[in-house]
């Protein structure tokens, strides 16, 4: 094989058993991460009852781990960059897990609110890292389908919060409340991914970005490892350090701007319903219980749209699928506003969840592939953490809205900020299926083509 920079030498391999591997185990690390996202939502009521909670004061324990996620990804992703992908998993999964296990021992409000707050810091750059990770590491072809694949795995920490909260929550095993238990499992089945990451590769393109050149074509060649390419060899390269602030040049300020109005509201259609959906059943008149088991119906949405958005993720431009599912996701969740049977709020329920997990799988793929290596966990975590920084204050606008005018008026909101998505990706965003990252963040790329 002709020597070639590792960047160009890794698109053009084949699916190998270490790209699945990786997949796989980013995928259980989001499993872990989703399940605490969703946790607060299922909850909600049950921490009302438990402590008391007025009206004023749960949306800060709603929006505590979100605070703490927006510092997390837009802070946590200079760790990735300067140190290493791997580096950076280890770290915010322990700091998750640790905080996770103290939230359990709560005693009040305030200290669910601080444990959340510092749980959040570790999961929120996850998410962002994954993308970054995983984008890095996988052939331009198989990059949208693989990272899918991952993200079905995590997104059946969804309904498993669901089901474990249906299950839990009216028992006290060993006298403790079963509440507490969610935060256990949490915490323990972290500690078990966290030591499956060390089995993951360092990102090739990342070594080779700061000029580690030799390691960059071992791992390189760790990923080919029992394919028929040849051996991956290097060309010298010139090391890329590129400040934060390049971000807001003329060649990606139009990028940068356009995740950032995304992150802003996409929050409220995806997070809007996962969070407040317990109430807004409660808001309907159906107990905690029975909202508990509506909610884990809906939940199994999750992790079949991200199956789903395996087959048509490479088949579809990124920006399209976005768009459509958005616009499903604001025609369902009006529905689901209006809807007073049971039935038919399983059904719109559900395939909310499902649209919005193919909307999801879209974004996140989309994310992971528009900024350059060096400065790539850190764009993506920064413009992803204005999502978390949306998701916190969120349930201080929905709230107030449920509750004064009820469901129906809260999922107009909600379908407003989805109309402003659209319009933001569908006529701004770059077209990114099947290219090279390279060539994606190029000026060219960037700076070019509408929907």
């Amino acid at each position: 094989m002709e020597s070639l920079p590792i960047t160009s030498q890794l698109d053009g391999l084949p699916v190998t058993r270490a790209h699945r591997r990786a997949a796989v185990i980013v995928g259980l690390s989001l499993f872990f991460d989703l399940f605490d996202v969703f946790l607060a939502g299922v909850l909600s009521t049950v921490l009302t009852a438990s402590f008391g909670l007025s009206p004023q004061a749960l949306p800060a324990v709603l929006g505590s781990s979100f605070l703490g996620m927006f510092f997390g990804a837009t802070f946590m992703g200079g760790i990735a960059d300067r140190f290493g992908r791997r580096p950076a998993f280890l770290i915010n999964l322990g700091i998750y897990s640790l905080f996770t296990l103290l939230g359990a021992f709560s005693m009040n409000a305030a200290m669910v609110v601080l444990t959340r707050f510092f749980a959040g810091i570790g999961i929120g750059a996850e998410i962002p890292l994954s993308d970054a990770y995983l984008s890095e590491l996988l052939p331009a072809a198989h990059r949208g389908r693989l990272m899918s694949w991952a993200y079905t795995i995590g997104f059946f920490g969804v309904p498993a919060a669901g089901l474990l909260a249906r299950v839990l929550v009216p028992l006290h095993p060993l006298g403790i409340a079963g509440w507490r238990w969610l935060f256990v499992a949490g915490s323990l089945g972290a500690v078990v991914v966290w030591r499956l990451r060390w089995l993951l590769p360092e990102s090739p393109r990342w070594l080779e970005s700061v000029g580690r050149l030799d390691e960059a074509a071992d791992a390189a060649n760790h990923l080919a490892s029992g394919s028929v390419v040849a051996p991956i060899a290097h060309i010298p390269a010139k090391r890329e350090c590129l400040p934060f602030q390049t971000l807001f040049d003329h060649q990606y300020r139009k990028v940068t701007l356009v995740l950032s109005v995304f992150q802003i509201f996409q929050t409220a259609g995806y997070y809007g319903f996962g969070t407040i959906v317990p109430l807004v059943l409660a808001a309907k008149g159906f107990s905690v219980l029975s909202s508990l088991t509506y909610v884990t119906i809906a939940f199994f949405g999750y992790p079949i749209g991200a199956a789903l958005s395996v087959v048509v993720v490479e088949r579809m431009e990124r920006r399209r699928l976005i768009v459509y599912s958005a616009f499903c996701m604001a025609v369902f969740g009006l529905g689901l506003g209006y809807a007073r049977m049971p039935a038919t709020i399983m059904a719109l329920g559900f395939a909310y969840t499902v649209t919005s997990n193919i909307f999801s799988n879209a974004f996140h793929v989309l994310q992971g592939e528009v900024f350059p290596t060096a400065l790539r966990a850190r764009a993506a975590g920064s413009t992803y953490g204005l999502s978390r920084l949306s998701s916190a204050v969120m349930p201080f606008v929905l709230l107030p809205v449920l509750q004064h005018y009820g469901p129906d008026m809260m999922f107009a909101v909600i379908a407003l900020a989805m109309a402003i998505v659209m319009i933001d990706i569908g006529f701004f965003a770059p077209r990114t299926t099947g290219r090279a990252l390279e060539e994606i963040a190029s000026k060219r790329s960037v700076l070019q083509e509408r929907l």
